[in-house]
């Protein structure tokens, strides 16, 4: 079964996931949104980064 996620937005959201735990995480455009307190939160951001960056990652899924 082929991989829904490429390897690189796997290490991007473990990069998103390492600055969190340090609490060094920020949301927002230029990190004026705050710090990010919750995990889901940043692994939302590391998907959004490797959307970005042209990554394999699957479409966000709408409410």
């Amino acid at each position: 079964m082929a991989r829904k996620y490429s390897r690189g937005a796997s290490k991007d959201v473990e990069r998103e996931m390492h600055k969190f735990k340090r609490g060094k995480l920020k949301s927002g455009k230029g990190g004026r949104g705050g710090r990010v307190k919750s995990r889901k939160q940043a692994i939302a951001i590391g998907l959004s980064e490797a959307r970005k960056e042209g990554k394999r990652v699957p479409k966000r899924r709408r409410k």
